[in-house]
């Protein structure tokens, strides 16, 4: 079994006016347990609502989400969630919003200090562990936010945007360092963004979402081995690709390319 399955899944909401809005519908997708999946689309088109479907913050009004043999009915320690912002206490260290979910969880002393020491090296974060958040940089608090999920050891890790709220080359580096991390982890990540080259940079595949009501309309396999150059002639096509599909809008057919 794949480490998650999304199965036939369809979210209706109704707006402020009291109407009926069709945000995804009939999404299928299985995603292999340490696979990276983005999934990109158009504005509006569902992307954020997934996501929190599989997160478990939200139910889906028709189908069903799996995570490793379990159905999600609810949020899980299983399900690490990171978002654009970081959201830390202000109030407490680096040290002290890493560890705080596994003080909450009652995990040994010994083992918070382990699982600590190796996320604060994992993240670059060393020396900073005893800062508070407003005495680092948007990248630095990111990274805590980040080094937090993971250090739960959850079996999936959901990203929403993570990197959207920083500077260019800040973002860059922050790719680098999950890349880096996802190769030494081989954590299954499923990652939302608006950025295709980001996602062809990160991915093994990349999920192109459809304008709402929002299915599946392509799917892209990222054939090249990490470490990626940006330039590669070969993920600046996939990444044109994924551009000129967004703007056709079709739906997927049997036919559809697939690189």
């Amino acid at each position: 079994m794949p480490k998650i399955l999304i199965k036939n899944v369809a979210k209706t909401y109704v707006d402020g006016d009291g109407n009926p809005v069709e945000a995804i519908k009939n999404i299928d997708l299985e995603i292999e347990d340490g696979e990276f999946v983005s999934i990109v689309g158009p504005s509006g088109c569902g992307k954020s609502t997934l996501l929190e479907i599989v997160a478990g913050l939200h139910s889906q009004t028709f189908g069903e989400v799996i995570i490793g043999e379990k159905p999600v009915t609810g949020t899980s320690r299983d399900i690490g969630v990171v978002f654009q912002d970081a959201a830390l206490f202000p109030w407490k260290t680096v040290k002290k919003n890493i560890l705080y979910g596994m003080e909450v969880a009652k995990v040994p002393k010994a083992e918070q200090e382990s699982r600590l020491e190796k996320y604060l090296d994992l993240m670059n974060l060393k020396g900073f562990e005893d800062k508070y958040p407003s005495q680092l940089s948007g990248g630095m608090r990111q990274r805590a936010g980040i080094a937090r999920t993971l250090i739960m050891n959850p079996k999936v890790t959901l990203m929403d945007e993570p990197f959207s709220a920083v500077d260019h080359l800040t973002r860059c580096t922050l790719q680098e360092e999950l890349v880096r991390i996802h190769q030494k982890e081989k954590k299954t990540v499923l990652f939302i963004t608006h950025d295709i080259n980001e996602a062809v940079f990160l991915s093994d595949r990349v999920i192109l979402l459809s304008p709402r009501p929002s299915v599946i309309q392509s799917e892209y396999r990222i054939n090249a081995p990490h470490p990626r150059s940006r330039s590669d002639e070969y993920l600046v096509h996939i990444a044109s690709k994924i551009v000129a599909d967004i703007s056709r809008g079709a739906v997927k057919t049997d036919n559809d390319f697939v690189i």
